[in-house]
Parts: C-alpha cells; sequence; structure tokens
C-alpha cells in the first residue's frame, strides 16, 4: 500500500485544506437553510475536489452535464416507469451502461462517476412512497451547482503554489475489448445492486449502497479487490472519526458551531490520506465519504452517530464481500468471450 510513498509539495497540502473547507462549506449551507439530503451537499464536493486537483471549466461542465441528466432520468424515466419492474430494470441497466462507458473512455470519467453514484442513490429513494421526488431531484441539483460553486471559491482563496504538471498520459490507448468489459462490468454490478436494494427494501443503507458503487470505479477485478480493502480501512477510520466526534459532542449534536470544527478536522484529516496515497479512490478517499454521509445524512438535532456508524460497519462490510463475489463472477464470464476479454 503507498499510503506514505507520496511526498506532499505545497500544492498538496492546499489541496487538502481546499477539499476540508468544500465540504465543509457545503454541509454547512444545507444546514442553515434546513435543505433535505445533506448528504449530496457533503459528499459531492468531497468527489469534485478530490478528484480534481485544480478546478477546470471541463469538470464543472462535467459536474453540470451528470446532475442535469440524472434528474431527467429519475424524473422521467423513473416516473414513467418506475411501476414496470422489468422494464425499468433494462433501462437502469442501459443508463449505468452508458455512463460506464464515458468512465472508460476517461475524458468524461467525472461525468460517469458521479451520475453513477447519484443516479444509483436516487433511483433507489425514489422508489419509495414517502420521498418526494421533486425535492430529491432539487436537492442533487442545487447540490451539483453549489459544490461547483464552492470549488471555484476555494480554488480562488486557496490557489496552487506554483503551477501543476498535466499528469502523464497512458502511452497504449485502451482496447475496444477492455472498454466493452470495463462498461459491462460496471452496469451489471450496479444494476444488481440496485436490485438487492429494492427487494430487501433497504431504504437506510445508502453508506453500503454507495459503497458497492465506490468499489466499481476502478473498473476491473483486479482494481476492485484492492479498493474493496482501501475501502474498508476507510470506512473503519470514517466511522471510528464519527464515533470519537459523538462522544466529544455528547448530546450537543445540534449545536452547528461545534459540529463544523470536528467536521473541518475530519475532513482535513482524511484529505491529507487521501493526498499522500495519490492512488484515487483508497483509504483516505473512503473515510472522507464514510465520513460524508455520517455527518450529511444521519446527524441531525433528533439524531446522533452512536447507532448509525456501527450500523454502518456492519452494513459496509457486507456490501463488499458480497459486492467483491459478484465482480469475480461477471469478471470470469466476460473474459470467456474475445470481444469482452479485459486483456490478452
Amino acid at each position: 500500500m503507498r499510503l506514505w510513498e507520496h511526498p506532499l509539495s505545497e500544492n498538496d497540502l492546499r489541496q487538502c485544506v481546499r477539499i476540508a473547507c468544500g465540504a465543509t462549506l457545503g454541509f454547512t449551507i444545507s444546514k442553515i437553510f434546513g435543505w433535505n439530503y445533506g448528504v449530496f451537499f457533503t459528499v459531492l464536493p468531497m468527489l469534485l475536489l478530490g478528484m480534481v486537483p485544480v478546478m477546470s471549466l471541463h469538470a464543472a461542465r462535467q459536474l453540470f452535464a451528470s446532475g442535469v441528466v440524472c434528474a431527467l432520468e429519475v424524473g422521467i424515466l423513473g416516473g414513467l416507469f418506475g411501476s414496470h419492474p422489468g422494464l425499468m430494470t433494462l433501462i437502469v441497466f442501459g443508463l449505468f451502461l452508458y455512463k460506464f462507458a464515458c468512465m472508460s473512455k476517461g475524458s468524461l470519467f467525472l461525468f460517469g462517476a458521479t451520475g453513477v453514484l447519484s443516479l444509483s442513490i436516487m433511483l433507489h429513494f425514489a422508489s419509495y412512497p414517502n420521498v418526494d421526488l421533486n425535492e430529491l431531484i432539487v436537492g442533487n441539483l442545487l447540490a451539483g451547482t453549489l459544490s461547483v460553486i464552492i470549488a471555484y471559491l476555494v480554488t480562488f482563496l486557496i490557489p496552487d503554489a506554483e503551477p501543476r504538471q498535466p499528469p502523464p498520459r497512458s502511452t497504449e490507448p485502451k482496447g475496444s475489448h477492455r472498454m466493452r468489459h470495463e462498461a459491462l462490468l460496471g452496469a451489471t454490478l450496479a444494476t444488481l445492486s440496485f436490485l438487492v436494494f429494492q427487494v430487501l427494501d433497504l431504504s437506510d443503507s445508502m453508506s453500503a449502497q454507495a459503497t458497492t458503487i465506490l468499489l466499481l470505479f476502478p473498473m476491473n477485478w483486479n482494481g476492485a479487490l484492492g479498493s474493496a480493502r482501501k475501502r474498508a480501512m476507510g470506512t473503519i477510520l470514517g466511522v471510528t472519526f464519527g464515533l470519537v466526534g459523538q462522544l466529544f459532542l455528547y448530546d450537543w449534536s445540534s449545536l452547528l458551531l461545534l459540529v463544523i470544527p470536528l467536521l473541518w478536522i475530519g475532513t482535513m484529516l482524511f484529505s491529507y490520506l487521501h493526498v499522500k496515497e495519490a492512488s484515487g479512490s483508497g483509504v483516505g478517499f473512503g473515510a472522507l465519504t464514510t465520513l460524508g454521509i455520517l455527518f450529511g445524512q444521519y446527524l441531525t438535532p433528533t439524531n446522533d452517530l452512536m447507532f448509525s456508524a456501527l450500523y454502518r460497519i456492519g452494513c459496509i462490510v457486507f456490501a463488499i464481500i458480497v459486492t467483491l463475489l459478484a465482480t469475480y463472477l461477471v469478471h470470469r464470464l466476460l473474459n470467456n468471450f474475445e470481444a469482452t476479454r479485459y486483456g490478452y
């Protein structure tokens, strides 16, 4: 594991501060205005600032497009075909397929990644009759827009100390067989995840559902295996910090002035781990998103983190095991065909 191999530069430290400030600002704004689905406002800035070291117009367009497209897909397709499980399953597979295809090509990875995560959560919760679909869609759109604004704001206030070198490009482009493998693997498993959470009526397991999607971001078996180990470690770190924070807050979890510094400290610590790893979705990133889900979705004036945090551990560990097993089986199946073989 490359947790401590990457030396931190001044630019890296500034990125850590941007991630911490961006996530905390999104969380704070959603709580001040009393908006529901605080998880979107907390996690989306983490995804954007964590995956894109320097904010750019290309990244902003991808996030905007992802929010709008997901809103149309959930509002129109979910509304028209939500009562037809068989047909809806085929539609969901098609939606996930083109999003993972975008991720596989690379240039639209952020569009596909945020779209897959948002679509999975929104489709699942939109199926419950007590959920206001319009509020869910507006909340996701608003969170995406606010995340872009926040990303530009923190980039302006905390700019890099020196120009960054462009990331190295792969000398060998992906073969079409590999891209088909990655897209089909991701779409199949994301659809299976959607079906399982629907059939078992798991309305209170957002962290486990997000885990099943985040494990698919490498889009191959070896990457998912390594990501699972890191995701499990990150989850334990995020939950542990949440529990320690809850013990500190005791019954003062409704006091925003105490919650905000705790969230900033946690996101700063895990941002440091994320940037130090320099490996995309690793331990630090897993801890970041876990902490964002705990604070954004489950910490309310009438609810503390204690039960939610312990419940998250069991759900996520189970989700990791099942997702890995399904990933291996689908990977082996796709490798049996030359057109969808991962590598020669």
